[in-house]
């Protein structure tokens, strides 16, 4: 009975690392996130919730191969434990900038390195944590956008991780 048990533990330990990485509060923002994704409330995220995951972030034509590349990354299906344990990996060591910057890279397929400002508001009240109509004026406040809407999430995101404006090129 006694290898049971310890073996029993063993795994137990092997999966509870992973929440170990992160504060509660943090894993807690991560479970709304999968949430979210399981668009089935399946308790996994496959191909059809990424799909329309993408769909509700207003990417309709997403390649197939593209989904299927992310799903590649996972060692199998992606319960919640898996889908922390891949962005444990993601983050150690990963620059707060480069996970920033690209966390706005979803909303900005085609690289240009801005998003209009009427985007961004709509994507910070509707989803999630939805921002509150004050805490987007503060934002537009301390990051303007250009004089075509446009919100320069590059120079946000030096902003908010160097503390100073990026001398522009």
């Amino acid at each position: 009975m006694a290898p049971k048990k310890a073996k029993k533990r063993a795994a137990e330990g092997a999966n509870s690392n992973v929440f170990s990485i992160f504060e509660q509060a943090q894993i807690q923002e991560f479970k709304e996130a999968f949430t979210i994704m399981d668009q089935n409330r399946d308790g996994f995220i496959d191909k059809n919730d990424l799909r329309d995951t993408f769909a509700a972030l207003g990417r309709l034509n997403v390649k197939q191969e593209e989904i299927d590349d992310m799903l590649k990354e996972a060692p199998g299906p992606i319960n919640f434990t898996i889908f922390l344990t891949m962005f444990g990996e993601k983050l150690k060591g990963a620059d707060p900038e480069e996970t920033i910057l690209n966390a706005f890279k979803v909303f900005d397929p085609e690289g240009k390195g801005v998003l209009k400002k009427d985007y961004v508001t709509q994507m910070l009240t509707t989803q999630a944590d939805r921002f509150s109509s004050e805490e987007m004026e503060q934002m537009f406040t301390a990051f303007p956008p250009d004089v075509a809407g446009n919100l320069d999430y590059k120079n946000l995101v030096h902003i908010i991780t160097h503390g100073e404006e990026k001398d522009q090129e």
